[in-house]
Formats: structure tokens, C-alpha cells, sequence
């Protein structure tokens, strides 16, 4: 048995603690150095999400529903999945309209309803009252479990008074401390910072208690999770305990549970709070859409490890306790304090951001607009007011905080910790259609919404409320089993007839069905106002940039009249922010409509939307802009984004276009320098010919006495010039063929086999004669290629030619290979010589590039050549589907051209041809 008294000093010292670091919060938040501008706190802050019912109950689920509690987070998950375009626009709105509350963005996007405001506060009272409930179960449940265990824990005795029950004082200890800790400003709208900085360090004390009884339970009480599982494998009535089977409601339940969490977690009000009015930059929503759900995992990683090891070693009591049962029955001490921690830390930050975010609701929505409208509210000063309605909201904490125990009281022992919440989630849920049918579809109006929600939350109430309170004993329990009056098609468990389903997803479907049908409904047949029809434009269109900045009044009132407006109402400092550097000359002037949007907005801050719309019809002598005002403004602005879309089309468009020009002339230019090469280059290769023919005819012409011997020898050369000089016309005209696609070819099927072999008869004699050595290695019997036969003969004739004339000096070598590589074969052509450069590979097939040997001078006996030769070569395999590069020599150690052709396709009547010159 742990001491009371240390439970309770440690609890205390911890709530002290969360209220340091909120006051420091807030005062770093004056001094211009805020805690929370990081994308960091604000997914942690989002982990509010994660409940006494997480940190308790998800454990409690899986030992009796198997997986049917991982429907919980993966519906979170996929809402935060979908963030960056929903909650974005959600967040946009309410920094525009300085909303407060969800009830306040309800009310907002159906003309700042004052009625559909009180309707959703409402909703929300009763429906959230259940889930306050919960975290008090769960606080006094583990205390109790603490310090009583291993005796069952006393909670509370039938006949005892209420002042007995320690629940009842942990709810007022409580409240005072959410008075404390969240009521210092009157302006809901600005950001209790202080409150998201110790939010965001409670969501690390319950991960880190939480983590470390799963490594405690994993680890240290079995060894490892292969031991664990195995000895749940060796229990016979533990093999499905976590099957899909034990999920209530089988597939059904699934998708309605998954559906639940969902809409849930977009529209509980706590959620709300954090996601939408305390966001301080919405670039923060893209970190945490993958860090909150990276959050979920991490917090969940342990849970059906311990309700196993719960159900295997029997520890006994209340699933909803085995986090801390498992612990206690090891004899520990720390371990169990720290778990006890993590579940104060769990329970309590949801009641501070709930309680805050409830009673703003009332203030707001409920209290204000009876004040305004009786007019009770002091007119001398604004402390006056801010006292008065910070009074308001610290007594609906204490009452909100009220309204949990009496449920806790009267119905929480007849369900765990998930049952409770869940019954608030369907609650919940009823606001999920009108806020976000209406923040895309602008024919939606209030009274459809109003219709609505009440035909939800009435359905939800019967099925799911009120059986709560029958099954606890304080209603007659048999319309669960006959109906009312007898009436079975009234049961709430099996509504209309549909049985067979889990609770939840049964009262969802009716709710939300019921709560849609009349929303789309009655939008579709009855008519908006003029400020409902703006409204709903300014929502469905509030990713238009200039509609954010837009003013959206036309009616007239002087500077004076609003200043004295905002004064009574904000106070003087606050109304000078408003005015910024306005004197008092200016107040017999008339307001613009910029300043008078500012004011409302200021009073919708501190009021609500509801509230500061009648204080400023109060004043101001005409109306909002209308829908076709508003219109116009998205109308203006989209022609604007067209003419920007377009503009920028044309921008990028023309400087592609610059770009390509730039290229284009580049390439001119080079083109132009090549062509003058070539020019210089083909002169050049044909003027040395043309001299030395003409140099010896003229020779012979003019010398008759010539002896014969030597008029032989110079008729010798004149030939051999001449056939160079038509070597070389030729050359020229196929690469000018080559070049414009006019090559003549004429391609059949041949063996590549044979050409290689004719090619070498053709070249070997003049390789020998210049005392080269000719290797051959041929490794295949045959190759059918498709080629022509004389030009291919060309390329290897002239492969082999090259190769010979950068042979080494000293025993030249040259070795032609052929072999199939995959679908294709591959003829290459190696030499001993130098090899060529890497970057000078790509080079050589340029016309008229030469390389130079190392010596700068060419082999004797070997001449050079025009530089075409391979240029051509690699153009006529180009147009046979081949290629031609160069490599390293993989034996002789020099340069290395290789030459690929596919291989030709099986045709079985007609063979391959011989290759013939």
C-alpha cells in the first residue's frame, strides 16, 4: 500500500509544475519570444487528443475487443493525412473572423447566428459532459489502484455523501486550478500560449510514462516480445484475443468506428482549440500531419503487449488498470508513481483545454447574447466588463466540472473508460456536417444546420445517452429490450429494426443521417439571408489571398462613435491597438470600412462573432456588403489569378523560348565554325592530291627526254592520287548523304560471320606489307545481321585500317573479335597502340578530327587519312539499328572500336546470305 500523502504530494508538485511552465509561457509570450511558434509544440500540442481513455483505456479495449482500439488513432490519422487541405482552410477562417470556439465558427459561417451559436454550445455541454466524466474516473480510479492495491480500490460507497466521494474534490481542486491556469485573458481568440506549452509537455510525460511500462512489461517481465507471444500461443483461451473476430460488429463496426474517430477529432471542441484557434502559423499544419501521426504510433506501440501480458498473468481488477496493476504486482514503487503521473498528465490536459474551450462557449455563445440583449452588462468600465465576464467563464468551469462528476456519479461505474468515450465522440460528431458541408457547399443555411444537429444530438441521446442512464439503474431498463410502450421498433440498441450492429455505429448512422438529410434538405428548399449568403461565400472561398484582406462593410459611422464602442466594451489599450495611429482630432469623421471590419473583428475576439455583429449593427448605420458584393470581390480576384496564372505562363514560356534561342544561336555559331573547318579542311585534303597530280604531269609534260623507268614511277603516283582524290570526292558525298538521310542503302538479311572474315582477306595483304600482325576471333558459327553488304564491308575495312595505323611502332598488332553479347553481336577492333584519351573518344567521329600519335608524327609506312572515314562508319551502323564506340583494348592494351548490330529475326525459309563483294 503506497502513502496517500506522497501520491498526493507528488500529484500536486506536478500540477504546480504545469503551471510554471504555463506563466512562463505567457510571459515569454509578452516579450515578443514565444514557446509555441514551433511546428514541433504545436503537433504535441495536437497529442491533447490522447486521454486518460489512451492512456488507460486503450489497453482495457484491447483485452476485451482485440484491434477494435487501433480505429481510435487510424481515424486521426487519415483526418491529419488530410490537413493540409481541410484543417488549413479551417484555420485561414478563423484567423480572418477571429473565432473562438467551434460553436463560434458554426454560428460564423451561418451568418453569426446567435441562436445556431447557443444550439452548438449547447450540444457540446452535453455531449462532452460524459468524456469530463471519463478523465475523472480515470484519476480517481488510479489513485485508488495505487494506493489500496493489492486490496480492490475503494472508489466510492452507494450511501456515502458526495463530500465523500474524492472524485467530487478532484473535480474542485481541479477547477480551481483550470481557473488559474486559463482564465487570465478576457480576448479568447488570442493564444493561450502558456496553456499550449504545458499541453505540449504533458503529451511528453504520458509518452514517456507510457513507453516505459510497455519496455517494463516487454523486457523485464518477459523476455523479449518473441517470449511473450509465445506463451499467448501456448494459452489455449488466448489465441483470438486479438483476432479481427473479437471487434464488436464485425466489418461494419470497423468502418464506423474508423468513420467516429474521424469526425471526431475534427470537431470535438478541445481538438478544435488546438488545431484551429491556438495554430500561430497554419505553415506549422504540414509538420505536424506526419509528426502527430508518428506521435499516435509511438503511444500505441506497447498496448496490446500489455493487455496480453494483462490477460496472461491475471493481475485482476479493471482492464482500464492493468497499466498500473502490471507494475504493482512486481512489487515496484517508481514505475507505478510514474504511470500514475502519465495518467494525471493524459486526464488532466484534456479537461484544461476542454473546460477552457466549454466555457468560452458559454461566456460567448450562452451568456452574452441574454446579457446584451437585457442589457446587463456595466457601461462604466472595461474592467467592469472583463471582470464580469471572466466571473462568467470561472464559474461555468466550476459548473462544467460539476456536470462531469454528476454523470461520473450517476453513470460512469457502468462503463469503462472507452465506453464513456466513445458516447462523446457520436456527440461530437453531430457538428461534423454542418461545419464541414458548410465550409465547401454555400447553399448550405442555418436552418438546415439547425434542424440538423438538434435531430442528431435528440438521436444520439436516445441511443446512446439515456440507455446509459438505464443501465445504471436510474431509469427502467426494459425500453432497452421491448421499446417504449411496447414499441420495439423504438429500441434504442436496434433503432427502426436494424440489429446486429455495435452501439456506436448504430446510433452514427441514424444521427448523422438524420443530421445530413435535414442540413442538404432544407438548404435545398428554404433561402439565405443577405449576411448568411456572405458568410458563406467568405467561407467556401477563404483560400482566395484578397478576400482574407478584403472589407466587407458599406454602412457609416464616425470614427467617435466606434471608438466608444470599443472602449466599453475592449478598454482603452486594447481599442487603441485597434485604431493604431488615429488622434482624437479624427473622431467626427466617418470610420472607413477597413476600420470598422478591424473593430468587429477586435470585439469577435473577446465576445463572439454573434455578440460583436449586434454591437456593431448598434452603431453603424447600414449593411454588410451583400453576395453580390462579395462575388465581385472573388470574381475580381479570380480574373486576377487568371491574368497572374497567364502572365506567369507567358513569362515562363518566354524564357524557354530565350533559352531555346540562345541554343539555337549557340548552335548557329558552332555550325557556322564547323562548316568553315570543313571548308578549310576539305580544300586542304584536296589540294594535296590536285598538287601532286599536277606537279608530275606538268613534269611529264615537260620533260619528253624523261627516262622510261621514271615516267612510269611518276604515272604510278598521278593514279594513285587520282584514286585518293575519288577515295575522298566519295567520302565527301556519303557523308553529305549520311547527313541529310539520303543514304542509299539496301539492307537483307547476311552473315556478319562471313562479311568479317572478307573484310580481313581484303585488308590482310596490306597489313602484312606494312608489317602488322592480324589477329582473327571469331566465336560464333554465324551471325545473321540485317546490313548491306558493301557498306558494312566498308566500316570493318575501315575499322581495320585505323586500327593499323595506330598500331604500336614496334611489332604492330591488330585483332578483330566476334562475339554475341544478349540479342545483338558485337564486332570489335583492337590495336596495341597508345589507345585514345577518354575525352577524345567522342571526338573522332567528328569530321575531319585527327588524332595525333604521342611522337606527333604518323608511323612509317602507315598514311593518314581524311578523318571521315570513321564519322561515316558510325552514320551507315546508326542507320542499320546499331551503334559504334570506342573503348579500352581488353588484350592488346590500345584502342578499341566496337561495333553492335541487332540480331537479325528467325526466319526459318530463308537462310542467312553469304556476304559477297
Amino acid at each position: 500500500m503506497r502513502h496517500d500523502l506522497v501520491v498526493l504530494t507528488v500529484a500536486f508538485g506536478y500540477l504546480a509544475l504545469l503551471f510554471v511552465i504555463a506563466a512562463w509561457g505567457d510571459r515569454r509570450a509578452e516579450q515578443g519570444r514565444s514557446l509555441i511558434g514551433s511546428p514541433t509544440v504545436y503537433a504535441l500540442s495536437i497529442a491533447v487528443y490522447c486521454t486518460a481513455w489512451t492512456f488507460y483505456g486503450s489497453v482495457g479495449r484491447a483485452a476485451q475487443h482485440g484491434p477494435s482500439f487501433l480505429l481510435i488513432y487510424l481515424g486521426p490519422t487519415l483526418a491529419m493525412l488530410l490537413s493540409p487541405f481541410v484543417v488549413r482552410k479551417m484555420v485561414r477562417i478563423a484567423g480572418a473572423q477571429r473565432i473562438t470556439s467551434i460553436a463560434d465558427f458554426i454560428s460564423a459561417r451561418y451568418g453569426k447566428s446567435a441562436g445556431l451559436g447557443a444550439l452548438v454550445a449547447l450540444i457540446a455541454l452535453v455531449g462532452i459532459t460524459p468524456y469530463i466524466a471519463l478523465q475523472l474516473k480515470a484519476i480517481t480510479l488510479s489513485h485508488a489502484v495505487l494506493v489500496d492495491y493489492p486490496a480492490p480500490p475503494a472508489l466510492r460507497l452507494a450511501a456515502a455523501p458526495f463530500w465523500a466521494d474524492k472524485s467530487f474534490w478532484v473535480a474542485l481542486v481541479l477547477a480551481a486550478f483550470i481557473i488559474l491556469f486559463g482564465t487570465r485573458h478576457l480576448d479568447a481568440s488570442e493564444r493561450h500560449e502558456g496553456m499550449v506549452a504545458a499541453i505540449a509537455f504533458e503529451s511528453l510525460v504520458k509518452l514517456a510514462a507510457f513507453l516505459s511500462v510497455g519496455v517494463f512489461t516487454v523486457f523485464v517481465l518477459f523476455n523479449g516480445p518473441g517470449d511473450l507471444l509465445a506463451r499467448v500461443a501456448a494459452t489455449p483461451e488466448l489465441a483470438g484475443a486479438m483476432s479481427l473476430e473479437t471487434v464488436p460488429g464485425g466489418a461494419l463496426g470497423w468502418v464506423g468506428m474508423l468513420v467516429l474517430a474521424f469526425l471526431a477529432f475534427l470537431t470535438l471542441p478541445r481538438q478544435f482549440q488546438v488545431l484551429v484557434v491556438e495554430n500561430v502559423d497554419e505553415r506549422h499544419i504540414t509538420r505536424a500531419s506526419w509528426l502527430f501521426p508518428l506521435y499516435l504510433l509511438a503511444i500505441n506501440l506497447f498496448v496490446i503487449p500489455i493487455a496480453l501480458a494483462g490477460l496472461l498473468l491475471g493481475t485482476g481488477g479493471d482492464p482500464d488498470s492493468v497499466v498500473l496493476t502490471l507494475p504493482l504486482a512486481s512489487g515496484l514503487d517508481g514505475l507505478p508513481l510514474l504511470v500514475f503521473i502519465g495518467g494525471l498528465s493524459a486526464a488532466t490536459g484534456m479537461m484544461i483545454v476542454e473546460t477552457i474551450a466549454l466555457s468560452t462557449m458559454v461566456s460567448n455563445q450562452l451568456v452574452m447574447p441574454l446579457l446584451l440583449r437585457f442589457g446587463r452588462l456595466p457601461r462604466a468600465t472595461r474592467r467592469g466588463l472583463a471582470g464580469r465576464l471572466l466571473a462568467i467563464r470561472r464559474v461555468a468551469i466550476v459548473l462544467i466540472l460539476l456536470m462531469g462528476y454528476l454523470y461520473h456519479a450517476l453513470v460512469g461505474d457502468a462503463y469503462s473508460l472507452v465506453t464513456i468515450g466513445l458516447v462523446s465522440f457520436a456527440a461530437a460528431c453531430q457538428f461534423a456536417p454542418a461545419m464541414l458541408i458548410g465550409l465547401y457547399w454555400r447553399g448550405a443555411n442555418r436552418l438546415g444546420a439547425a434542424l440538423g444537429m438538434t435531430a442528431g444530438i435528440l438521436l444520439w441521446a436516445w441511443t446512446l445517452l439515456i440507455p446509459g442512464f438505464a443501465q445504471s439503474g436510474w431509469l427502467d431498463a426494459g425500453f432497452l429490450a421491448d421499446g417504449p410502450f411496447g414499441l420495439d421498433w423504438l429500441r434504442p440498441y436496434a433503432l427502426f429494426g436494424l440489429e446486429g450492429w455495435d452501439i456506436y455505429t448504430h446510433s452514427l448512422l441514424w444521427s448523422l443521417t438524420a443530421n445530413m438529410g435535414l442540413l442538404v434538405g432544407v438548404s435545398l428548399f428554404t433561402r439565405q439571408g443577405p449576411l448568411e449568403q456572405t458568410q458563406a461565400a467568405l467561407f467556401t472561398e477563404a483560400m482566395h489571398p484578397r478576400l482574407a484582406q478584403a472589407s466587407l462593410w458599406q454602412g457609416q459611422t464616425s470614427r467617435g462613435e466606434l471608438r466608444a464602442l470599443l472602449d466599453r466594451y475592449l478598454g482603452a489599450a486594447a481599442t487603441a491597438r485597434v485604431f493604431a495611429d488615429r488622434t482624437a482630432e479624427d473622431d467626427d469623421q466617418p470610420a472607413p470600412a477597413a476600420l470598422i471590419a478591424h473593430a468587429e473583428q477586435a470585439l469577435a475576439g473577446a465576445l463572439g462573432n454573434a455578440s460583436a455583429r449586434v454591437l456593431i449593427d448598434s452603431v453603424v448605420r447600414g449593411e454588410a456588403l451583400d453576395l453580390e458584393a462579395i462575388l465581385g470581390i472573388l470574381d475580381t480576384t479570380s480574373e486576377t489569378l487568371e491574368m497572374n496564372r497567364r502572365l506567369e505562363q507567358k513569362s515562363r514560356e518566354l524564357a524557354h523560348t530565350s533559352e531555346e534561342l540562345r541554343a539555337a544561336n549557340e548552335r548557329l555559331r558552332e555550325l557556322d565554325r564547323l562548316k568553315d573547318e570543313f571548308v578549310a579542311m576539305v580544300s586542304h585534303e584536296l589540294r594535296t592530291p590536285l598538287t601532286s597530280i599536277r606537279s608530275f604531269a606538268e613534269i611529264l609534260r615537260d620533260s619528253p627526254d624523261l627516262p622510261e623507268d621514271k615516267r612510269a614511277r611518276f604515272l604510278d603516283v598521278v593514279v594513285r592520287e587520282s584514286q585518293r582524290l575519288s577515295r575522298l570526292i566519295e567520302e565527301i558525298l556519303d557523308l553529305a548523304r549520311l547527313e541529310s538521310g539520303r543514304l542509299a542503302l539496301s539492307p537483307r538479311r547476311l552473315d556478319l560471320v562471313e562479311l568479317a572474315r572478307h573484310s580481313v582477306e581484303a585488308v590482310q595483304r596490306l597489313q602484312e606489307e606494312r608489317g602488322i600482325a592480324l589477329d582473327v576471333a571469331i566465336e560464333v558459327d554465324d551471325a545473321p545481321v540485317i546490313g548491306d553488304p558493301d557498306r558494312l564491308e566498308q566500316v570493318i575495312i575501315n575499322l581495320l585500317d585505323n586500327a593499323g595505323k595506330f598500331a604500336a611502332d614496334e611489332a604492330p598488332r591488330v585483332k578483330l573479335c566476334l562475339v554475341r553479347h544478349k540479342a545483338h553481336y558485337r564486332l570489335s577492333v583492337e590495336d596495341n597502340g597508345p589507345g585514345i584519351a577518354p575525352e577524345e573518344r567522342e571526338r573522332v567521329f567528328e569530321k575531319f578530327h585527327q588524332i595525333e600519335r604521342s611522337d606527333d608524327t604518323p608511323a612509317r609506312g602507315r598514311p593518314r587519312g581524311s578523318g571521315l572515314g570513321l564519322p561515316i562508319s558510325r552514320g551507315i551502323v546508326a542507320h542499320l539499328g546499331g551503334r559504334l564506340w570506342v573503348e579500352d583494348a581488353p588484350s592488346l592494351g590500345g584502342a578499341c572500336l566496337v561495333m553492335e548490330l541487332p540480331e537479325a529475326p528467325a526466319d526459318k525459309e530463308t537462310p542467312a546470305e553469304p556476304a559477297t563483294s
